[in-house]
């Protein structure tokens, strides 16, 4: 009998996750019981991921930069690889505001509506506020000193990602410029690692579908209010719409550029997807993304160990076109006169810069729509409302967004090897591959 692929499972174990979690909003104590016994299982996994992540890029981009064997192919690869990512991010901004400006889901919105979000949510947006005020408070080249860690093992404590791939960038470097027979035992030392994260991956996605049916379950009873759901539809389905285009785009280079069959990369990489929509976190979904690109779509360690772990960095296409669009939202809403060619031209450009700075973990992309905002100069004052307007469903757009990311990094890592020559047959690898040897 042929086993059940693992997306089919995930994709159970997400839809049994949202009816009990619909189920349990109507139960007495239904939600105290979701809280304390399912989602503490979500978290445990969540945890795991995180976990090998750091150590997964550490060894994979030493080992990818020293198998270059070349200083100069860094350079390239590192171009196309910034080249591409500033290029999507750029689509997907201006397809978010081609579609906010077209539906206009924030034009006419009842002014009740409004003010029971606020009443609901201000804190929240509050909360928001005050993390994008201390990220602007530190200056403007605070982007640029982080990226340079003083204490290597804090930066991994930390995962700190900027700090933890320049450090690995610089490893491998280092590697190229001393001896081959001296830099040989750390090189092989790193592949050992490499190997045995990965097989950590395969073994922790044994446990995903029963995983994201706690991570579904405990997102369905967080809703309180469906009404205030049902008036912010029209811009959640302009996101979501947004969000589909661009997952079109991708394919569209998958199939011109990758010379691959869109439907054969998505069945590829479904994993990581389904994993990214669950967890709302490419960092933490980075090991599985990593998994997926090598073994099943057949790029090159030393292409995904570089693109991927920079990806989840610094490409966030799917937060960025959601920027655009909350923020003409927010302005339709409540401050209409700002929608003017020039604010959306600034827009387009902050939210290219912020997506950069954007952390890869959950509702990062609210605090730096604070920053889109005040770019274009809007009222301080009205910044909590604003957030609390799109706060209601942040969370289930959060989810969406952060899938597209994780489609995007996917993507680029499959051009990159395309263009470089490194994309070969895929060689997947399995938990059990080598257990009849030791059980």
């Amino acid at each position: 009998m042929k086993k059940l692929a693992l997306h089919w499972k995930i994709l159970i174990g997400m839809a049994l996750g949202i009816l009990f979690g619909f189920l349990m909003n109507n139960v007495d104590g239904g939600k105290d019981i979701v809280s304390d016994w399912i989602a503490p299982f979500g978290t445990i996994f969540i945890n795991l991921l995180k976990l090998i992540a750091v150590p997964l890029i550490l060894a994979s981009l030493i080992k990818g930069v020293a198998d270059l064997k070349d200083i100069s192919k860094i350079k390239q690869m590192g171009l196309r690889t910034i080249g591409i990512y500033i290029a999507t991010t750029l689509v997907a901004i201006v397809i978010g505001l081609a579609i906010v400006n077209l539906v206009k889901p924030g034009a006419g919105m009842d002014p009740d509506t409004i003010e029971n979000i606020k009443l609901s949510f201000e804190t929240s947006g509050s909360d928001m506020v005050t993390k994008a005020k201390t990220t602007q408070d530190a200056g403007p080249l605070q982007a640029l000193i982080d990226i340079f860690p003083q204490n290597i093992f804090v930066a991994l404590g930390d995962a700190s990602m900027l700090q933890i791939i320049f450090f690995a960038l610089f490893v491998g470097i280092c590697l190229l410029l001393i001896e081959e027979k001296k830099a040989k035992p750390l090189i092989k030392f790193f592949d050992s690692l490499n190997e045995v994260v990965m097989k950590m991956v395969d073994l922790i996605m044994l446990f995903a579908p029963y995983a994201v049916f706690a991570l579904l379950a405990n997102v369905i009873i967080a809703f309180d209010d469906p009404e205030i759901l049902i008036k912010l539809v029209a811009y959640a389905a302009c996101v979501v719409g947004g969000l589909i285009l661009m997952i079109g785009f991708y394919l569209v280079l998958v199939k011109v550029i990758g010379k691959k069959s869109p439907l054969w990369f998505l069945k590829q990489i479904s994993p990581a997807q389904l994993l990214a929509f669950s967890t709302s976190s490419s960092a933490a979904t980075l090991p599985v993304t990593m998994e997926r690109v090598e073994e099943h779509v057949g790029v090159d360690k030393e292409v995904a160990g570089f693109v991927l772990p920079v990806g989840a960095t610094i490409n966030m296409d799917g937060t960025s076109l959601y920027q655009g669009i909350a923020a003409v939202f927010i302005m339709q809403v409540i401050w209409p006169e700002g929608l003017t060619f020039g604010n959306q031209m600034v827009i387009i450009f902050t939210a290219l810069l912020a997506s950069i700075g954007s952390a890869a973990v959950p509702s990062a992309g609210m605090v730096m729509l604070v920053i889109v905002l005040e770019s274009i100069g809007f009222p301080a004052e009205l910044l909590p409302i604003g957030l609390a307007l799109i706060f209601a469903v942040d969370r289930p757009l959060d989810m969406c967004r952060t899938t597209v990311n994780v489609t995007g990094d996917a993507t680029v890592s499959l051009l990159v090897a395309k263009s470089l020559g490194k994309l070969r047959e895929p060689k997947v690898k399995n938990w059990d591959d080598n257990y009849d040897k030791v059980k």
